[in-house]
């Protein structure tokens, strides 16, 4: 038996050793000149006689060496074919739908000369074998460094990750990201309005002691309200023109009043008089806000500036400038950025108070921006504008989401540490938001009070009180009309009517 398989490798290497003789070209003065005839035969015995004479005479195996195919002949696609490799034997899997590219060293059977589609069960099959490449990078993040999952094969790891049920999750579409399901608000229900402006009330702001809310109004007149009641305790004159914005300062007994006048006043609540003055601004000032702890006051204009003001030496410590349009609403907070304004330029801008600069500038809105509003809990706001109310996240302004639905000129936002957004808008429109997921849960539009027309339909500012319960509008048809919660509804008699929509949250 030995004998034989040394006969067979030894003719198997006397025959290979003549091919590659028969095909070599020798060089001469550094050409390759092909041997001719004599020559050739003259180098075969000489070979032969030097490296296999001790071998000639053992028979041969004629059936251990047989070529693949005819020499040098072409497949289907034109590709010149070589005989199979003189080595060892190596056995080659080809997979997939085209032929292995032939060369040098390839073997190529009956199967991979021609180029042959997969029927469709294979297809599927080979489909729900490979694992989904979302599936493939989850289980690389889960596998811990060294990972042992690297020793699993593919399709058993899916396995294990997905509960055996690779089959399908392979072949299941990614679902599109959904809105959650809103928090239930009870409705708000309107009981009582409020009348004695003689012209369109502007501005509305609840005192911090809870007790009385103050109004600025078109008539040029500052009135202050008891909240319980409803009755008018004092009126204020002294702007020359509407005013157009009211605080009431919760470090000191101060009132400050804004108006088209361009003058900014600081009230002592003690005396009913106006103590100071802050004289800067070019135009109309349209807005204030009072930082929560520190004493500044902050105003914005007509003249696309806003301005910072000490509020005891009455110096303007900054003026802010970059809008290109009035500057339409302000806000303070303690955190940065510690200002924010919206413009008719249609832009936001945070600012740095310390250096009276601009740290961002936001451009996504399409119309003016007449509201912001921060939420009193979250580290975020809300802008509201007639193209959409869209929300940020601090410090650098990152788009969250838009609140679509409210198609009008949106004058004035407010929101509850509850999550309860009011939107109001210049047609008498007031839509109620979830913030979270921007669920529109309520739209009222009050009737306008006998002896104004429809067309005086319109809500300039709104506000809650301070224990949030009750829900303050200022109005065109020049009333101050209070909202609270219906505290006979239930999740069963307003139920909330939402379905599991695709979210669209698009920057434009």
């Amino acid at each position: 038996m030995v004998e034989e398989v040394q006969k067979h490798s030894v003719h198997t290497l006397v025959f290979r050793s003549l091919k590659r003789t028969h095909d070599m070209f020798v060089a001469d003065n550094g050409k390759p000149v092909p041997l001719d005839e004599e020559s050739h035969k003259r180098k075969m015995a000489i070979k032969l006689r030097n490296e296999y004479g001790p071998v000639l005479h053992m028979p041969t195996l004629k059936e251990n060496f047989k070529e693949k195919g005819p020499q040098n002949a072409s497949d289907s696609y034109g590709h010149k074919q070589y005989p199979a490799n003189q080595g060892q034997e190596v056995e080659y899997l080809v997979t997939g739908t085209h032929p292995y590219p032939p060369g040098p060293g390839v073997a190529l059977t009956a199967d991979t000369k021609i180029q042959r589609m997969p029927s469709e069960s294979a297809a599927q099959s080979l489909a729900v074998a490979l694992p989904s490449s979302q599936a493939r990078v989850d289980a690389n993040r889960a596998a811990p460094a060294g990972g042992s999952d690297r020793s699993q094969p593919a399709g058993m790891t899916l396995a294990v990750m997905e509960g055996g049920n690779a089959k399908n999750s392979a072949l299941m579409a990614k679902k599109a990201p959904t809105m959650p399901k809103p928090q239930w608000h009870p409705p708000w229900k309107l009981y009582r309005v409020i009348s004695g402006h003689l012209g369109w009330v502007r501005c509305i702001a609840v005192e911090p002691g809870n007790q009385w809310f103050v109004t600025g109004s078109a008539d040029r007149t500052i009135k202050i309200w008891d909240l319980a009641s409803g009755k008018l305790k004092l009126s204020l004159t002294g702007h020359i023109s509407t005013v157009r914005g009211v605080i009431v300062s919760a470090r000191s007994p101060y009132l400050f009043s804004c108006g088209e006048d361009k003058q900014v006043k600081c009230w002592d609540l003690e005396y009913n008089k106006v103590i100071r003055h802050y004289h800067g601004h070019l135009s109309a000032v349209y807005g204030l806000d009072l930082h929560p702890t520190i004493d500044v006051l902050v105003t914005c204009s007509r003249d696309s500036t806003a301005r910072i003001w000490d509020v005891r030496t009455k110096a303007s410590v900054h003026t802010l400038s970059g809008h290109t349009n009035a500057v339409a609403t302000v806000r303070c907070q303690a955190a940065e950025p510690q200002i924010i304004t919206g413009s008719h330029d249609t832009t936001i801008r945070l600012w740095d108070l310390v250096a009276g600069k601009t740290r961002v500038t936001l451009t996504n809105h399409k119309k003016s921006v007449r509201a912001v509003v921060l939420h009193p809990r979250h580290y975020t706001f809300a802008s509201g504008s007639p193209d959409n109310i869209k929300q940020w996240k601090f410090p650098d302004g990152s788009f969250i989401q838009n609140l679509s639905g409210h198609n009008a000129i949106i004058n004035t936002l407010t929101v509850n540490s509850d999550g309860v957004l009011v939107s109001g808008a210049d047609n008498g429109t007031m839509h109620l938001w979830d913030w979270r997921t921007g669920y529109n849960f309520q739209r009222v539009h009050a009737a306008v009070q006998p002896g104004s027309l429809d067309s005086e339909s319109g809500i300039f500012a709104c506000a809650f009180d301070q224990s949030e319960s009750r829900l303050l509008t200022a109005e065109a048809d020049k009333t101050i009309k209070v909202y609270r919660e219906d505290d006979t509804a239930t999740e069963e008699t307003h139920p909330v009517s939402w379905k599991p929509e695709i979210i669209k949250r698009k920057r434009f």
